[in-house]
Parts: structure tokens; C-alpha cells; sequence
């Protein structure tokens, strides 16, 4: 089995670390590695208990002891363990399947905070509404964990050095073209962690095919978990099966992927599944300075949890291999779409959203790929390959801005363009290659000292 480090593991050390500790919720898709994490996590501790309450007699330790002391005491005693007071971390894997192992926690906080604790569960956020279960308000906290970045897809390839070069923003030009090579594998394959696993080992995309299966196979498996209601799950059923080959596009509710479902209805199933983490409707915002305001009226951007499935799902794997520019797969959809999923790595916070720009003049089309908030200011990116004069959209933006940054993600070196608008508004071009994505904050806080 290929063990490999995640980012988050560096969260859960300053967690551990932290004056304000509270029991920790991780939030996260289905397989995306909450388990995996923690029991790694783990070794940092001298006692390490782990329920599961998918288990009776795990569950049953909360319906027979309200008490959390004498809780405490009979884990130990369950887990063979002795009692101690000192560096103790408790996991409660699955703990939506009992709202007194939830309420639980409030008394982990106040009352037996020398414990570590940590609860996960598959569907956590969709079940938490299907079960009325509500976590005790200010008593925990979350952490949000995602599919594997590039940075942890090196780290599982075994390419510390390039990993090395790619935190630190030190590429030098020479082997530009071998990180392009990493990248194109990472899209390929996606952040799945069991898929990278299962990659790790040959290098070949064929022998992930079962993996990819699997996880999908388990996500429609789990329809009859989101929702009680007959129609509703036939509404996200078509959505699973039929909705990844939308991935990148601006979507409309009424008859998506052509299937024959209303607005209302269509609505109501995307926000359960995106409650599960598997996908994200991606509001666009007119705003060029903060606030940035999604506007809701506006047809929003459907981005999926991880390109590699998408890849897998929509048929184009073969593309993805095959073609010499990244942005020319899939119309620049896969391109887009992976830029969107390495931006949401900049954040472990579960509220974090992903934006795109859309001009609110009055028969204007102008769109720009993203916007990211960075140090005060709203940053545009576009994801397109050759000349400058061709980021019109982005040229729209600039004008309006209050600030002259601005980030073209392409397949060449970094490097920093001085561009001029048709409005005479002279502004820095960063044109950042894929691989930095991940690294976007330092690349922006090396060359642009803001």
C-alpha cells in the first residue's frame, strides 16, 4: 500500500497544538481520505482510539453512558486500552449514525478537553439534514478535506524533488516540460486518493478503470441516503449518471442533460448532492473589488469534485493522454476544470467557494474563467493558451478594476506580461503554468509584492 503525506495533516498538528482546540469535524466527500488521514494522524499520539459507529457495540457506548467521564473510562476499557489523561486522540468515524455521540461532543469541549477528539462520517452533511441532526453550535470546529492537489500527487509519485521545486516556486526552465508531463499525468488521473494509489504502482490509466468504478458505483449507491422522497431521487440519480459530461459548462436546471425534470426539482437535487462535496454549483459575481457577491439569478458553473472521474466518466481519457496543449482538450473544459479544483486546495475551510466573473452590461457576454480573493483585491484568471490580445474578457475586467494584477494559466514558463487595454489601462499580466496553480498566493507574493 502507497502511504503519502497530505496538506492537511499539517492543519491537524496545529489543531492539535492549538489554546482553542475543540472536537474536530472533517467534512469531505465520500473517499476522499478522512480515515486514511487520521490513522496516520495518529501515530503523533501515544493512545489512539478509534469507534466506528457503523458498529453496535461502538454505538452503544454513547446510549449507555451520558455521562462523558464515565464515557471515557468504558473506551478504554472496550478498546483494551488503559487509562490515561495525556496525548489521547479519539476518532468517532461515522458518528451521524448516533445524535448522542453528536451532542457528545459539547462535554469533549467543556468538560474533557484533555481528549483529542476527532468525528467523520460518509454523507455527513446530507445525512446530518435527512436525520435533523445539528452539530452543538461553537463547541467544534471543521476542516475541510478535498481530493489530492499536485503538490500530493507528486508526493505519492515519489518525485520529492520536483515537489520540492514546486512548493517554492523554483522551476527552473530546463525542466519546465517535465513538470507540464507531471501535470498532464495528475489531470489525467485526478486526486482521488485510491485512484492515485492504484496509479502510483504501474503508471497506467487503464489499471485505474476499477477504481473509478467503484467510486461512482458507491456514490449512486448512496441516492436513497440523500433523500426519502421517490422523486427526488430519481432527479439526482439522472444527475450522477448523466451530469459529469457537463462538467466546466454553464448549466440551466430546466431539462439539464436533457432529461425532463423542472427547474424546482432539478434545483433542489443538485443542492443535496452538493451537500455531499461531490460537485459545486459555481455562482458568477460583476463585482471587480470586494465584496464579491455571487449573483444567484445568473446561471451558475457545474464543477465536479475531481477531474480525473470526469475524465473517466465523459470518455475523453484517451484525449487527455494523447494531446500536446492542455487547453485544447475538451474545447479548454478539462483545463478549466482542473484549475478550479487545484483553487479550492488553497483553502481548508468548508465554506470555501469558487467564483467566475461575468460582465453585467446589458448584452455584454464578457466572462472570465475565475476570480480569487487575494490580500483585499478580487484577482481574475483565465485558463487559455497563446497571445495576449485574445483575453478580451480579461481586458473588460482590467478596465474596471481597482489594481493592475491580473493571471493567465498556461502550459509555458512563468513570466510576467505588461499589457495594455483598448482603454489605455496598463496592467501586469502573470502568466502562471499549470503546475502553480496550487501555489498561486506565493507566486503572487513573489512577483507582484503586494
Amino acid at each position: 500500500m502507497v502511504c503519502f503525506n497530505r496538506s492537511a495533516l499539517e492543519c491537524l498538528r496545529n489543531w492539535k497544538i492549538s489554546d482553542c482546540r475543540k472536537p474536530l469535524i472533517l467534512r469531505g466527500a465520500r473517499q476522499v481520505g478522512k480515515t486514511t488521514i487520521v490513522t496516520q494522524f495518529a501515530e503523533e499520539y501515544d493512545v489512539f482510539l478509534h469507534l466506528n459507529l457503523e458498529k453496535e457495540d461502538d454505538r452503544k457506548l454513547f446510549e449507555d453512558y451520558g455521562d462523558v467521564n464515565e464515557l471515557i473510562r468504558a473506551v478504554f476499557m472496550s478498546k483494551g486500552k488503559t487509562l490515561v489523561s495525556k496525548n489521547v486522540l479519539l476518532f468517532i468515524d461515522e458518528i451521524q449514525n448516533s445524535k448522542k455521540a453528536v451532542a457528545m461532543l459539547r462535554y469533549f469541549y467543556e468538560e474533557a478537553n484533555h481528549i483529542h477528539v476527532i468525528g467523520a462520517g460518509s454523507l455527513l452533511e446530507t445525512l446530518m439534514d435527512v436525520r435533523k441532526i445539528s452539530f452543538p453550535v461553537g463547541r467544534v470546529q471543521y476542516l475541510a478535506l478535498r481530493p489530492c492537489s499536485f503538490t500530493e500527487f507528486l508526493g505519492a509519485m515519489g518525485d520529492e524533488m520536483d515537489l520540492e521545486l514546486v512548493s517554492k516556486v523554483d522551476v527552473p526552465n530546463i525542466i519546465h516540460n517535465r513538470l507540464m508531463l507531471r501535470f498532464k499525468e495528475y489531470m489525467l488521473c485526478g486526486g482521488m486518493p485510491a485512484a492515485i494509489v492504484q496509479y502510483s504502482r504501474n503508471r497506467d490509466i487503464l489499471s485505474v478503470k476499477n477504481v473509478y468504478e467503484s467510486l461512482l458505483l458507491s456514490y449512486r449507491d448512496d441516492v436513497e441516503k440523500y433523500t426519502s422522497s421517490l422523486s427526488a431521487t430519481k432527479v439526482i440519480r439522472s444527475i450522477l449518471s448523466n451530469g459529469w459530461k457537463c462538467a466546466a459548462e454553464t448549466i440551466s436546471f430546466e431539462g439539464f442533460a436533457g432529461t425532463n425534470f423542472r427547474s424546482r426539482e432539478m434545483s433542489g437535487a443538485f443542492q443535496i448532492i452538493s451537500k455531499a462535496m461531490l460537485l459545486e454549483l459555481v455562482y458568477p459575481t460583476s463585482n471587480v473589488q470586494i465584496p464579491m457577491m455571487p449573483n444567484m439569478r445568473k446561471r451558475p458553473k457545474l464543477l465536479w469534485l475531481d477531474t480525473g472521474l470526469v475524465n473517466y466518466v465523459a470518455g475523453i481519457q484517451r484525449d487527455v493522454f494523447s494531446v500536446a496543449e492542455i487547453s485544447d482538450v475538451w474545447r479548454g473544459r478539462v483545463a478549466e476544470h482542473v484549475v478550479g479544483q487545484e483553487l479550492l486546495t488553497l483553502s481548508d475551510d468548508v465554506s470555501a467557494q469558487r467564483s467566475f466573473w461575468r460582465s453585467d452590461r446589458v448584452g455584454s457576454e464578457a466572462e472570465v474563467d475565475f476570480v480569487y480573493q487575494y490580500k483585499g483585491l478580487i484577482i481574475p484568471i483565465e485558463v487559455k493558451s497563446g497571445h495576449n490580445a485574445r483575453l478580451k474578457s480579461l481586458h473588460l475586467f482590467m478596465d474596471a478594476a481597482p489594481h493592475d494584477i491580473a493571471v493567465r494559466v498556461w502550459s509555458n514558463p512563468l513570466s510576467v506580461d505588461e499589457v495594455k487595454t483598448s482603454q489605455g489601462k496598463v496592467f501586469r499580466l502573470v502568466n502562471l503554468p499549470f503546475y502553480y496553480v496550487g501555489q498561486l498566493e506565493k507566486v503572487l507574493d513573489k512577483l507582484c509584492n503586494l
